[in-house]
């Protein structure tokens, strides 16, 4: 099958089509035929050689795709087979054909394009998870979201709103801030011409958010924790500004405040399985439904990879970026 490789880590231009077998089928997995894999920032964290794929993973990247179902193993449901499906993956989207625990897969309605469905498992897991789970959003409540346009970005701002929660976001100049307000964003920041503190401070009467969901990390953490009402939870996700960050812990003591984070990739299947029932009952159906829909950036070709990489890189993209791998 036809699929994107890489023989060394690096930038972008390390991305080339290669020929390779198809992955082994387990017994609890499902076999896709891929027409549409996302493209996410750990994709370009793992081609530069600072996110290795988990034991047992496939070192292809990819790790969301939509497609049909063409086998499945001994464990799995057989009505799953002729399936149309979104799949969060442990790694492999970037080919024709594509494995993953069919725990880890949801139904793709024929009023949901294929391309939008490949667009929705990483981010809505992700946020689903932090945001609601580790998070405990509740609706009237406030979240502060960084990097606002962002495939992660814009899923929060979507999801948030469904659920009655306002949402704060920053962005880099003010053609993605007026994305965002697009989106749903009830206040858009620019970073580069106001201090996020001062402006989440003024806009909430000093009451500050309940939840700030973090990508940047590094010197974004003591910020983002004078953005925090009493009681508020700070969520990482990524370290793109730092893997470190100096605190004055009086003020979490004093205003009670949880510090927390978590990697997805990593998460044991059963744990995926989990979340994937969860945001079937709760979130799915928002989508399948029409009532959110996620916001596209652009589309490359398989072999485009490397360009589709570069323009994620330069961040320049609103929305999410994806591949078509096969004519739909």
């Amino acid at each position: 099958m036809a699929a994107i490789g890489f023989a060394e880590r690096g930038g972008p231009d390390v991305l080339k089509p290669e020929q390779i077998a198809l992955p082994e089928l387990g017994a609890s997995d499902v076999l896709i035929r891929v027409a549409y894999a996302g493209v996410n920032r750990p994709d370009c964290i793992q081609r530069a050689g600072h996110y290795p794929a988990p034991p047992g993973a496939s070192p292809i990247l990819g790790l969301e795709v939509a497609g049909e179902v063409v086998a499945v193993g001994s464990d799995v449901p057989p009505e799953m087979l002729d399936q149309k499906v979104a799949a969060l993956t442990p790694g492999g989207g970037y080919a024709e054909y594509c494995t993953a625990p069919w725990g880890h897969c949801l139904p793709v309605p024929d009023g949901l394009d294929l391309k939008s469905a490949a667009a929705l498992p990483e981010t809505l897991f992700t946020v689903w998870h932090n945001v609601f789970e580790r998070g405990l959003a509740r609706d009237g409540e406030r979240l502060l979201v960084h990097g606002g346009t962002s495939g992660i970005g814009t899923m929060a701002i979507m999801l948030a709103k469904a659920f009655d929660i306002e949402v704060i976001v920053t962005c880099g100049d003010e053609a993605k801030c007026e994305a965002a307000r697009k989106v749903g964003a009830d206040l858009a920041i620019n970073y580069r011409e106001a201090d996020f503190v001062e402006a989440v401070k003024a806009h909430t009467g000093g009451e500050g958010v309940n939840i700030v969901l973090d990508m940047v990390s590094g010197d974004y953490v003591p910020r983002n924790l004078q953005c925090l009402a009493e009681d508020g939870r700070h969520v990482t996700i990524a370290v793109l500004g730092g893997a470190k960050a100096e605190l004055f812990i009086p003020m979490v003591m004093m205003r009670r405040l949880t510090l927390t984070g978590s990697t997805l990739r990593p998460r044991s299947d059963a744990f995926k399985t989990a979340l994937a029932d969860e945001i079937s009952v709760n979130a799915w159906p928002l989508f399948t439904s029409g009532e959110l829909a996620p916001v596209m950036d652009q589309t490359f070709p398989l072999d485009a990879a490397a360009a589709a990489h570069a323009r994620m890189e330069a961040g320049e993209h609103i929305g999410k970026i994806v591949l078509q791998v096969a004519d739909v």
